[in-house]
């Protein structure tokens, strides 16, 4: 069999428009073999973007670029094309880029392109779209958020709370009161405000002829020039004092946690890679051997799983590797601890943040160092299994401004690090004194009044746990917790983005 061959190609694509010569940034991954064709595109603009008093007007018009009618069909005959195509797109946005992608079968490519595109310049922007996609967000809210999704709920009002003060503050999907003051009239005018040459990104890999290159440059040219969304405005979140509490109140019998602090390190930085690797010891995502899950949910048994992050992971309920795309400064260091029952909440707080000192005060030791660098040597090639997920991350290094390939040199810059370099970097970026906490939970006063009060939080097991555990838990449940009563707000449920 013939062998595949990736030509890795990172540019401009010429397009010619009534706007004069037009340029769009592109990237692409030419592979032999590879008989689906993925594309990516990608626009700076996002929830960031929404005008004051209008959160949840990029994410709409988002939902309608993907999920309506164009001027050439309706929606329902899109899907009814699309069906025996096996082919389909969808929107994917967050805080500062909007994402559209899409896959096809290369013999079904020029139909299924011929939709996609057209999804993108030319939708039609009908009432009955606009009233169906804003109610769907709005009920998505107010009633999926909110009343069934608990860890979705918390980490929504987790980022805002993290990024308060700043762009990164406005929620993706929007606030209530806002959406329903959203006009089809304001879509259409972030659309053409945003949705232009100047901030795309447009991304193809596969098998795909070369002549599509120059198709999507001559179709995408059609798009206004306008501006590039370049950081317009700082995102410098406020310097956290001490710890910082917002506990969401809501009859449940678990409660979700919430911690961290933002962090400016970033993939071009030198220090990067040590950082990753302590995170991935401490609380590699969906990773059983990784230390917060160990001590949480292994020894104790007391939840699903405990996670921790340098950057953000967005839809972590549902992915098992990393997205793509999702670029933002700062990043931010992040803990999640998954649902507990109530009454072990502020334990498994105590539990997760004595974990981050003692990694803190003490570094890793050399075999967890060796064990996590030989882990990772192998786990990063699960990051981009598909052909999209490898586009995604090359477009990521387009983002991040990257000089080396970010995935191809992973393998390099892990094995590079030494013991030294991984605890001097631990001890430059991570801490546990100052950081914001959200829970998901019932009974708000007495949590902060427990918070406040710094009041012990014994632990009890239906099953016998081994001495050393019941040894640790002594200490554990009296861990400090100094919080000031100024420090912690309590937030109704249905006052959540309203």
């Amino acid at each position: 069999m013939k062998k595949a061959i990736i030509f890795l190609i990172a540019g401009t694509l010429l397009g010619v428009s009534a706007f004069g010569a037009a340029k769009i940034k592109h990237v692409s991954l030419k592979i032999e073999n590879e008989p689906i064709v993925s594309f990516r595109f990608v626009f700076h603009a996002g929830p960031m973007n929404d005008p004051d008093g209008k959160n949840g007007l990029a994410h709409l018009t988002a939902q309608i670029l993907a999920n309506a009618s164009t001027k050439q069909n309706k929606y329902e005959d899109i899907l009814k094309k699309l069906f025996p195509l096996a082919s389909g797109y969808f929107v994917q946005v967050d805080r500062e880029y909007i994402t559209f992608i899409g896959e096809s079968h290369k013999d079904n490519l020029d139909s299924f392109y011929s939709l996609f595109r057209d999804a993108l310049l030319n939708p039609a922007f009908l009432e009955e779209d606009f009233n169906r996609l804003k109610t769907a967000t709005i009920n998505g809210i107010k009633t999926n958020l909110r009343y069934s999704n608990d860890e979705e709920l918390g980490k929504a009002v987790f980022k805002a709370f993290v990024y308060r003060g700043t762009p990164y503050e406005k929620n993706i999907a929007g606030r209530v009161g806002d959406l329903e003051k959203i006009t089809l009239d304001d879509v259409k005018k972030f659309y053409q405000k945003n949705f232009t040459q100047a901030n795309l990104i447009a991304g193809l890999s596969g098998n795909f002829p070369d002549a599509l290159i120059s198709r999507i440059a001559d179709d995408f040219a059609k798009l206004p020039q306008g501006p590039c969304n370049c950081r317009q405005e700082a995102v410098k979140p406020a310097k956290i004092e001490g710890i910082q509490v917002t506990i969401v109140e809501k009859a449940t019998e678990s409660t979700g946690i919430h911690i961290g602090f933002p962090i400016d390190l970033m993939r071009d930085h030198e220090d990067f890679h040590a950082l990753f690797l302590a995170n991935s010891w401490l609380g590699e995502h969906r990773n059983s051997s990784s230390h917060l899950y160990q001590v949480i949910r292994e020894d104790r048994g007391m939840n699903y799983g405990d996670y921790s992050y340098i950057e953000d992971f967005p839809r972590g309920g549902g992915a098992q590797f990393p997205p793509t795309n999702v670029y933002k400064k700062p990043q931010l260091f992040e803990i999640w601890i998954r649902p507990v029952e109530n009454n072990n909440r502020l334990f498994a707080l105590r539990a997760a943040l004595r974990e981050v000192k003692a990694l803190v005060e003490k570094g890793m030791t050399k075999k967890d160092f060796e064990l996590t660098q030989k882990f990772l040597s192998k786990y990063y090639l699960h990051f981009a299994a598909t052909a999209s997920e490898r586009l995604g991350y090359k477009i990521d290094d387009t983002l991040y401004g990257l000089k080396e390939p970010y995935l191809e040199n992973f393998k390099e810059k892990i094995a590079a690090l030494t013991l030294d370099k991984v605890n001097q970097v631990i001890k430059k970026y991570l801490q546990a004194d100052n950081l914001k906490i959200v829970f998901v939970t019932n009974e708000a006063d007495k949590l902060k009044n427990e918070l406040i009060n710094n009041t012990p939080s014994p632990i009890t097991y239906r099953t016998p746990k081994p001495a050393e555990v019941l040894e640790e838990d002594k200490i554990i449940q009296v861990f400090p917790l100094a919080v000031k009563p100024g420090n912690i707000a309590i937030l109704p449920l249905d006052e959540v983005f309203k």
